[in-house]
């Protein structure tokens, strides 16, 4: 089941949908296999040279110990099913935003592209992201 390629039918079709849940950054240097993964559900995982980093909700982090974490934000899925080989639509999602001043942290998985965005300007996010896709459809 291959995504979508064409970059102006993404757009005019992404509708963002907003998580209503807090999520936060953190980094561990613990092996992975020791991590207790299956209870901290997490969104996103990236190991690289310095440590794990882990993207799960700020309550999961807080009850697992995780007094360090960072950018508490939400998730903003774009609903389209992208191709992991579409040219074009992280680059135009982010631009749009950056000309907003809204910082993002775009991930893309198989079947959809997520954006954790500040938790104080993912309305924002959401206005720009929808007035983006309604453009896309004129």
């Amino acid at each position: 089941m291959s995504g979508e390629n064409n970059l102006q039918t993404l757009l005019a079709t992404m509708r963002p949908s907003l998580d209503p849940t807090t999520y936060v950054f953190l980094t561990t240097k613990q092996p992975l296999h020791s991590l207790p993964l299956s209870t901290l559900e997490p969104q996103l995982l990236v190991q690289e040279e310095e440590g794990t980093t882990i993207v799960t909700t700020e309550a999961l982090a807080k009850s697992h110990g995780f007094t360090e974490s960072i950018f508490p934000c939400k998730k903003i899925t774009l609903t389209v099913h992208s191709s992991l080989e579409a040219v074009g639509l992280i680059a135009a999602i982010s631009n749009r935003l950056k000309d907003h001043g809204i910082s993002a942290n775009v991930v893309s998985g198989y079947f959809h592209d997520h954006i954790y965005v500040p938790v104080a300007r993912a309305e924002d996010a959401m206005r720009v992201l929808g007035g983006f896709a309604g453009q896309a459809r004129d």
